[in-house]
C-alpha cells in the first residue's frame, strides 16, 4: 500500500510539472511578441494580428475580394522594415482564386530579425523574383514542438 502511495505522488508530481511547464511555455512565447505597425496597407487586406520577436514574427488577417476590385490570381507584396527604415526583406504571396465578395484567410510566419513595421499591398505580378528575401515558415511551432525543444535543450545541458 505504501508503494501505491509513492507511485501516486510521483504521478501527481509529473502531472503538476507538465501543467506548470505548459503554462510557462505559453506565457514565455506569447510575451516575447510585440505588436508591429503597418504602413500603406491595402483596403482589401484586414490584418488583426501583426507581431514580431527579435528573431521572427507573424502576420494574420483576411483578404476581402470585392466585385469592383477582383483579387483572384494576384499577389500580396509583403515588405518588412527595421526601426531605421531599412528594408529587411520582400516576399510575394500568391492569393489564388477567391470567390466574388468572398474572404480568404492569411497567416504568415517569417524569420527575420528586428522588424519594426511592415507594408502589405495587392499587386498584379511579381516585380523581381530575386528580391524575395523573406524566409516564410510553413506554420507556427506547436506546443509539442516547443516542449520537445525544451526537453532536448535541458538534456544537452
Amino acid at each position: 500500500m505504501k508503494r501505491m502511495g509513492t507511485l501516486l505522488k510521483y504521478v501527481l508530481w509529473i502531472v503538476a510539472f507538465w501543467i506548470l511547464s505548459d503554462f510557462l511555455i505559453n506565457v514565455g512565447i506569447n510575451s516575447t511578441y510585440k505588436p508591429i505597425d503597418c504602413i500603406n496597407k491595402d483596403s482589401q487586406i484586414e490584418v488583426y494580428q501583426a507581431e514580431a520577436t527579435l528573431v521572427g514574427g507573424r502576420v494574420k488577417g483576411v483578404i476581402h475580394n470585392t466585385e469592383q476590385n477582383d483579387i483572384s490570381n494576384k499577389f500580396i507584396k509583403l515588405q518588412l522594415f527595421s526601426s531605421r527604415d531599412v528594408e529587411l526583406g520582400t516576399r510575394y504571396i500568391e492569393i489564388g482564386n477567391v470567390e466574388p465578395n468572398g474572404i480568404s484567410p492569411i497567416e504568415l510566419y517569417y524569420k527575420i530579425d528586428n522588424v519594426k513595421y511592415y507594408t502589405m499591398e495587392i499587386v498584379d505580378e511579381k516585380e523581381n523574383i530575386e528580391d524575395e528575401s523573406i524566409e516564410l515558415l510553413p506554420h507556427a511551432m506547436s506546443k509539442a514542438e516547443v516542449i520537445w525543444g525544451v526537453i532536448l535543450t535541458l538534456m544537452l545541458m
